[in-house]
């Protein structure tokens, strides 16, 4: 793999990521529509201009991969400092991203390991390398570990350790809505509500609370068990959960995160330079 392979796979998860946030509506996300009248457009405009300055770290993971060429502690650690010199870089550039970056660096760094990968063998991959603890992290924990650990959800570092069940689960959905007859952006919002309906939401848990996490899930489960955004039941339940959501300031941005990593490995193999575009 070369330098420029490396960057075709940046480009790839920030695309990726792009094609995520463009999406609406996204029960309790930032959200693109009416930008001059939602209180958050300023936080999606930061979002998108962020999202850009991920791509230097990401191809910087992709290249530490390939040189290492194994899953290795060795790895494991550059990657672990990579990816903070990353957070400061998207920090200056408007902030966010923190748990789509922990998500696509460590399935950047595994699909650069093989060229050929698809989506299963990236996420085995993947694990293996954040089986491995970065022994130059920070010992402050963060958040969403300090969360995890209140809670008992597994949280982004278990979610990986697991091989990124719920990305497997996003891709699941995304091909059953495509048979299905969904459109792009139908597929992806199915894709979201599925990873949403189970998934341990650290942040929401951090403001919502366990009750207010079910309240989510619940909410998701009842858009697909009425047939999802394609149709008009799934449409209603849809924007009656991205009113309720916005009411309450909750926020499934873990979520996110592993829908934008479903995007990522659904574009493998990535060709230079050659990734799927943005649909946004």
């Amino acid at each position: 793999m070369s330098s420029r392979e490396d960057e075709a796979l940046a480009l790839a998860a920030v695309n990726a990521l792009t094609g995520q946030l463009a999406l609406a509506p996204k029960p309790g996300l930032p959200d693109p529509r009416d930008l001059g009248a939602r209180a958050t457009s300023p936080d999606h405009s930061s979002l998108r201009w962020s999202a850009k300055a991920l791509a230097p770290g990401l191809a910087a993971m992709a290249a530490a991969a390939r040189r290492t060429g194994e899953p290795s502690p060795q790895l494991r650690a550059e990657l672990g400092a990579i990816g903070r010199c990353t957070e400061h870089s998207v920090g200056l550039a408007g902030g966010g991203h923190r748990g789509a970056l922990w998500t696509l660096g460590l399935l950047v760094a595994a699909a650069a390991l093989d060229s050929g990968a698809r989506s299963k063998d990236v996420a085995t991959a993947a694990k293996e390398i954040a089986a491995h603890s970065d022994r130059r992290a920070p010992r402050r924990p963060s958040r969403g570990s300090s969360v995890s650990a209140k809670y008992g959800a597994a949280g982004a570092r278990g979610e990986a350790r697991a091989g990124f069940p719920h990305v497997r689960r996003a891709s699941d959905a995304l091909a059953a809505s495509r048979r299905a007859g969904a459109d792009e952006a139908e597929a992806r919002l199915d894709a979201l509500l599925t990873v949403m309906s189970t998934l341990q939401d650290t942040e929401l848990l951090y403001t919502a609370g366990p009750s207010g996490l079910r309240h989510v899930q619940a909410g998701a489960r009842a858009v697909l068990e009425a047939g999802g955004t394609t149709t008009d039941a799934g449409r209603e339940a849809l924007l009656a959960l991205d009113t309720d959501l916005h009411a309450r300031a909750w926020s499934p941005r873990g979520s996110a995160g592993l829908l934008a990593g479903a995007l990522f490995v659904d574009t493998l193999p990535v060709q230079a330079f050659q990734g799927r575009p943005d649909i946004g």
